[in-house]
Formats: C-alpha cells, structure tokens, sequence
C-alpha cells in the first residue's frame, strides 16, 4: 500500500471515529450519562492501559515536564467537560457549528495571541463566511424560537478555544504524538479523577450498564488512544492541510446523520449554519492551487531524472 493510500486509510479511521464522538456524546445525553461521570470514566479507562505500558518501556520522564500537565489541563479536563456538558442542552448540529466549525479560527486567533503568529488572508476570508452564517443563523433562530444563541453553543465555542489554544501549544512545544497523547490522558486522570470521586456529584446509577460500558470503551480507547495516532499518522502521509481538511468534514457529516439517528431537528437556521461554518472551516478555495507535498516530491524526482 502506498503512503497516500495509508494517509487515507488513517483519515478514514479518524473520521469514523471523530463522527462517532459527535452521536455517542449527544447520546450521553439521552442515556443519562453526565459530563462529570464520562470524563472521570473516559481518562481514567485511559489511564489504566497507558501507565503500564509507560512504566514498561520505562517511558514517564517526560510526564514531570510541565508540557504535558499544561496540555491535559486544557485539551483534557477543560475540553472534556465544556464540550460533554454542551451535548446536554443542544442538538448535535450545534457541535459542528459552534465547536468543530470555529477551530480553524480559534486556533489561528490562538497562535496570533500566544506567539503573534500572523493571520493570513485565507483565515481573514474564513473569519467573514463564519460571521456571516453566525449572524444568519442567529437572526434565523430568533425567528424561530425567540433565542438567538443557547447556553450549549457558548460551551461548545469555550471547548473550541480549549482546543484551539491546545493545538497551539501542541505545535509550538513539538511533543510527538505518543507522548502528547499518553502525557494528557496520564495528567487529566491524576487531576480529575481524585476531584470528581471526592467532590463531584455521580449519576453512574441512572444509566444502563451496556450503554455505560459502550461509552467508555469508545471514549476511553478509541477517542483518547486510537484516534490521536491515526490522526498524527495521516498527517505524515497526506500533509496538515488535506487531513486536516477531510477529517473536519466527520462532524458535519455526523450531524446530518445524527436527524435520522437520534431525531435531532433540522431547521434553516441548523442548514445555514452547517454550510456556512463548513465552508468557512474547510476553505474549499485553497484546494485549487494546493498541491500536496507527496505530489511535488515526484515532479521534483521527475525533473531531476
């Protein structure tokens, strides 16, 4: 299999699993499944499978650096509980609209801010196709319901600063993708999990065995573990844009198929918000003149033979 059709294959892994995160975690929801309790069960499930590998490979000096306590503060515990609470009060479409939709910007807004990383004119294009399906979608939603913006939409945009401000320093500080992953989930389990035993309220009676056990397995394995390296890995084959690009098309999708799913409405406002943030997050327009780093290294040995 060649390098490209890995870098696709691990895309589609990431893309399955990224689109599941949006239905299970709406669907926490309606099993009764608390932001408080899938956080703890999520990184503690982690915890369980990572720190014997670690401690076997003799692989945990890099845990006492202070990169990695940062990282799981912000894109662990924080991210975690904003965006599970989020998918308590709104529907699905919501999450890739005020979350997954505004990460290119609140990401390119965090290096701005943090390392004064300028903003290029495709980020100054996307900012106003994003404002200006917000404000359509707001002034929509007004119409419809009275409420332009609901308490879940201001949550899931806090979770996309989370990750934005995340990814930065994730970039900026240049962990590898094994480290990152395992130093976050290692932190945010040692952090969070001895709060939410002794101070946090539980609801992990209310739910149903199964569908806990599912939630954690998903959560705790495939988010946490799997979906970290196929992300990293497709990077390396395809480059940070086109992965990049594809992989932010899963929400989207997710929130389509979560209205036959789990019965979540669709109304003009949901519509215009989706296409509009999808435009603005995936800026279509670059994929014209883009050409991949794959592909110029064989013109280059082409020219050169």
């Amino acid at each position: 299999m060649s390098p490209r059709s890995q870098g696709y294959l691990y895309v589609a892994i990431t893309m399955c699993i990224w689109g599941g995160f949006t239905i299970t975690s709406r669907l926490n929801a309606q099993w009764g499944i608390s932001a408080w309790d899938i956080t703890a069960l999520r990184f503690a499930l982690a915890f369980c499978i990572l720190m014997p590998i670690l401690l076997y490979k003799k692989d945990t000096a890099f845990l006492w650096k202070k990169q990695p306590f940062i990282l799981a503060m912000i894109g662990g515990v924080a991210y975690c509980l904003t965006s599970y609470s989020a998918f308590h009060y709104v529907p699905a479409a919501h999450a890739a609209i005020f979350l997954n939709g505004c990460l290119p910007l609140c990401t390119a807004v965090a290096a701005f801010v943090l390392f004064k990383q300028p903003l290029d004119k495709h980020i100054w294009i996307s900012l106003v196709i994003m404002l200006s399906a917000i404000t359509a979608m707001s002034f929509l939603m007004y119409q419809e319901t009275g409420v332009a913006f609901g308490f879940g939409d201001m949550l899931f945009f806090l979770s996309a600063i989370w990750w934005g401000v995340f990814t930065v320093l994730l970039r900026q500080w240049q962990l590898s993708a094994w480290h990152s992953m395992a130093g976050v989930a290692i932190w945010s389990a040692i952090v969070y999990v001895p709060i939410y035993l002794l101070f946090l309220p539980k609801n992990l009676t209310v739910p149903e065995p199964m569908h806990l056990l599912l939630q954690v397995v998903f959560h705790g394995i495939f988010v946490v573990i799997v979906a970290t390296l196929t992300y990293v890995e497709a990077i390396k084959r395809l480059g940070a844009f086109k992965a990049g690009s594809i992989v932010t098309l899963a929400p989207f999708m997710a929130a389509i198929l979560a209205v036959p799913l789990l019965g979540e409405p669709l109304s003009l406002a949901i519509i215009c918000g989706l296409i509009g943030m999808a435009v603005g997050a995936l800026q279509p327009w670059r994929w014209i003149s883009h050409q991949d780093s794959l592909q110029r290294q064989l013109d280059q040995q082409k020219k050169q033979s």
